[in-house]
């Protein structure tokens, strides 16, 4: 049984890939520092979804709703509900207590989502962005070099390609013109990434994750914020006037990408690899409106704004890298995964 790290497994795709790895028989260890950049009520429910509770409320019925900080900082625990699964609450910036984790466990690979994510809060708050994004990340880089991995795994984002007019957007074009601090994290990322695997033979695979949505979702991304304002009778805003296109991703069908990978990893072709990972069909947002008006049988009241900082008109992923290694075909169309997410939404909030 392998034993896999993967950092950020309180957030929205963590958690779904650590029940993704368990399902398939992987022994995990999940870290997260929980902050507090949106509702962590929402965070320790996607840990007690995975059988982590606070140890002060271990036993207690439901569980769900707990206060902020109910799992200290080092606390291990482990899951009521999955044998091979233990979580740590830590903060990558502490490179002391993350190469004594590595020391400890001994990974076989490494799986690192944990981020400040965000483009707009980028503008307003950057320093938590290099804290978080290029030093924590660093501290990876550095564990992963002491204590060898199999593999290094990677989030990297579609942001790093820029306000660009040329689509889709294909792994080879050059993302030298980020315009947003995140974007500006996430390739120094790729930068750092590509050196520690050229110095230190570490096999090292980025992923460029497009717009991601489903069940579990982010407070601060759009299904989320509309289905929101939506029911509560309150305006969404449409910004650049609805002329923007996004690359909706479903969760699973990431999750199943990055499970893949995993399983087919193969060195061959070099020790560092870069993969976008998005649906390939670009959505415009006022068609993603009327769908998310749809799941929720009632009509946004919308509220036509500029265009905002940092933001990009359009993305869309050219995967066929990632499909000729991995077979990756991602499967669940717009309709059906806002109706999941929809339905995760009514059931979560009542």
């Amino acid at each position: 049984m392998e034993k896999v790290l993967i950092t950020g497994t309180a957030g929205f795709i963590g958690f779904h890939l650590a029940r993704k790895m368990l399902a398939n028989g992987y022994d995990v260890t999940g870290i997260d520092n929980i902050n507090d950049y949106y509702d962590a009520n929402l965070k320790y429910a996607r840990l007690a979804n995975t059988g982590i509770y606070s140890s002060s409320e271990r036993d207690h019925d439901g569980g769900v709703y707990r206060p902020y900080h109910a799992i200290g900082f080092g606390e291990e625990i482990r899951s009521v509900l999955y044998p091979g699964y233990k979580f740590v609450r830590m903060n990558l910036e502490d490179k002391p207590s993350l190469l004594q984790l590595f020391e400890k466990e001994r990974f076989d690979r490494v799986i690192h989502l944990a981020a400040q994510a965000g483009v707009r809060y980028s503008i307003e708050n950057p320093d938590v962005y290099v804290s978080s994004n290029v030093t924590g990340f660093f501290h990876v880089l550095e564990a992963c070099r002491h204590y060898p991995v199999k593999q290094l795994v990677y989030a990297s984002s579609s942001s790093v390609y820029g306000n660009r007019s040329k689509v889709p957007f294909s792994v080879e074009d050059q993302v030298d013109t980020p315009i947003s601090l995140y974007a500006a994290t996430k390739k120094s990322n790729e930068l750092m990434a590509h050196t520690y695997s050229h110095l230190y033979k570490i096999p090292v695979t980025g992923l460029r994750f497009f717009t991601v949505y489903g069940p579990w979702g982010r407070p601060d991304m759009a299904p989320f914020l509309f289905a929101d304002a939506i029911l509560h009778q309150r305006p969404i805003k449409v910004f650049n006037n609805g002329n923007l296109e996004r690359d909706f991703t479903y969760i699973e069908d990431i999750t199943e990408g990055i499970l893949k990978l995993v399983q087919q990893a193969d060195i061959s072709g070099g020790l560092y690899k870069i993969y976008n990972i998005g649906n390939g069909k670009p959505v415009n947002l006022l068609k993603f409106i009327e769908t998310i008006e749809k799941a929720f049988s009632s009509e946004a009241i919308k509220n036509y704004l500029p265009m905002q900082p940092g933001d990009v008109t359009k993305t869309w992923a050219d995967t066929t890298s990632l499909e000729d290694a991995t077979s990756y075909k991602p499967r669940v169309d717009l309709e059906e995964g806002i109706r999941d997410f929809a339905s995760w939404y009514r059931k979560f909030y009542k």
